[in-house]
């Protein structure tokens, strides 16, 4: 059985983090207008001009922290 640098616990933590950032590119869709000569005010919703940006550094960090811990139970 080989040894891999990144743990099962680890995997999943990347993938709660992915997740997490698409949660966050979700959270910036929409906001725009389908006719060029309105203006809407949908595009600065606080939603997308702060808690989706947040929501995606999270889920950075959580990848890399997914990504940089060390396994507990590393056999040599």
């Amino acid at each position: 059985m080989s040894v891999f640098s990144v743990s099962e616990r680890g995997v999943r933590t990347i993938l709660v983090g992915l997740v997490m950032m698409v949660a966050g590119f979700i959270l910036m869709i929409g906001g725009g207008s389908s006719d060029p000569n309105v203006f809407d005010e949908g595009m600065f919703d606080a939603c997308k001009l702060v808690a989706a940006p947040i929501v995606i550094l999270l889920g950075i960090a959580v990848v890399i922290i997914g990504i940089m811990k060390k396994p507990k139970d590393v056999q040599k």
